[in-house]
């Protein structure tokens, strides 16, 4: 197998296993959503860590997290990080998977208009019909359901806005993660310190039921081997095939929230989704000639 194509296969699996997180997250509906966030800290750190040590790259998780400009950086990005994660893993336990779906549909196109607000990018004609499709979906939402779908858009922002950090630090995938969850270990353990010894939310799930405690450690491989998979597709896949791909993650987590978790989903809903699904084939669209077009000049038939 060339390769491209395991580039492809890799890529497709780390959405299929972002996709279908719900699925995993919800067996722990019963756990507060502060200390799932904890342990996906500390398992997947210990999970980076041996990693890094079978692959001698220690040293460059010790320089990810030397010096005040770098911590500076790597922690506002776990931050950012952390809220993600935490408002994904509260969406999926109090039933609004469907909402959160929303929010990594439309990321795309918040980086999009991120790009154009902080770097002076500028928006072709396809990309800004693509943004104001986006916007009109929310603002459709938002009328007719009464309220502004704020999970969807702070997911959205923050993932954005992570991606944004993430291109002006620097840093490898891998290490970059590992450097963030090495920042938030000490938060992360003093909060399991305060649940199991002070009881801030009860007796701490972990060590009460093999069950709780064992997918409460798979957290750590769940936030790990998606981004592995991910990081060994970047340099052996198109940019605009990744793209394109990318759009699995959200599409499986709609399926699930709607035909698995049986969350209600109106034509109201049902039109705003259509909009964005529209927005995102115009961008994706846009991608693939962008990216095609240099390649083969003018007058040139794809291949």
């Amino acid at each position: 197998m060339s390769d491209p194509a395991k580039g492809v296969w890799a890529m497709l699996a780390a959405c299929v296993l972002w996709g279908l997180s719900p699925l995993f997250y919800k067996q722990l509906v019963g756990v507060p959503p502060l200390e799932v966030l904890a342990h996906r800290t500390l398992w997947s750190l210990v999970l980076f860590a041996l990693i890094l040590l079978a692959r001698r790259r220690l040293g460059a998780l010790v320089k990810a997290v030397t010096g005040w400009r770098s911590v500076m950086a790597v922690g506002l990005a776990a931050l950012l990080i952390s809220v993600n994660w935490f408002l994904f893993i509260w969406a999926i336990q109090v039933g609004r998977a469907l909402e959160a779906s929303l929010g990594y549909y439309i990321f795309p196109l918040v980086a999009v208009f991120l790009g154009m607000a902080l770097f002076a990018e500028p928006l072709n004609s396809a990309q800004r019909l693509a943004i104001s499709l986006a916007a009109l979906a929310v603002l459709l939402l938002s009328v007719g359901l009464g309220k502004v779908p704020w999970i969807a858009l702070v997911l959205a922002v923050t993932f954005a806005l992570y991606g944004v950090l993430k291109k002006r630090i620097g840093i490898g995938p891998m290490v970059s993660v590992a450097a963030e969850v090495l920042l938030l270990a000490p938060f992360a353990a003093l909060w399991l310190w305060g649940v199991h010894a002070l009881g801030w939310q009860g007796q701490g799930t972990f060590g009460q039921n093999w069950r709780d405690s064992v997918l409460l450690v798979l957290s750590g491989p769940m936030t790990a081997v998606p981004l592995m998979l991910f990081s060994y597709a970047v340099p052996r896949v198109r940019l605009s095939t990744i793209g394109i791909l990318q759009y699995l993650n959200p599409t499986l987590q709609f399926l699930v929230a709607v035909l698995v978790f049986a969350e209600p989903f109106s034509l109201l809903q049902l039109g705003a989704f259509g909009m964005i699904w529209l927005a995102l084939a115009i961008y994706s669209g846009q991608a693939l000639v962008a990216e095609r077009a240099p390649r083969h000049g003018p007058g040139k038939p794809f291949r």
